[in-house]
């Protein structure tokens, strides 16, 4: 009788299916880091703007005169954010020596977890002392219609 070598069958199928339970195992941690770096770069974004527009109104007492809709071309920046929505900055109406950052487009768990964020420069999370995160948002929404928003200034 002649000696065959070579992989049976049975042990092919036990190697596809570690391979299988390997890559499912990838998916989850290259799903979670594009969460984690969505969120990352959302949050630098927003330190971003609320620099640049601290540094334009610099010379003025309020940002009265900031006009939230040309904003982001002065500040070289896009209104789009890594989640598919917008970026608004205004004027807070109550108040014209703060403006808030608004967060639109977002999915339910993404708007919590901004929500959550402690924004240490935000009015909110002053106003707390840092008991809270500082911003305010509606999160029960559909996915892509939440928002978030922040308020900075004095």
């Amino acid at each position: 009788m002649k000696q065959e070598s070579g992989r049976s069958m049975i042990e092919m199928l036990g190697v596809l299916a570690i391979m299988g339970v390997i890559t499912v195992g990838a998916i989850g941690m290259i799903s979670t880091a594009m969460r984690t770096q969505k969120l990352t770069a959302v949050n630098d974004e927003v330190v971003q703007m609320v620099t640049m527009v601290r540094n334009i109104h610099a010379e003025y007492d309020d940002f009265a005169s900031m006009d939230g809709s040309t904003i982001f071309s002065v500040i070289g920046m896009s209104e789009k954010n890594p989640y598919g929505g917008s970026y608004m900055l205004a004027v807070n109406p109550s108040n014209s020596r703060q403006f808030v950052v608004t967060i639109n487009g977002l999915g339910q768990s993404e708007c919590k977890a901004l929500v959550a964020k402690a924004w240490s420069d935000s009015v909110g999370y002053k106003l707390s002392d840092g008991k809270t995160g500082g911003a305010t948002g509606s999160c029960d929404g559909v996915n892509g219609t939440n928002s978030v928003q922040i308020i900075f200034g004095e």
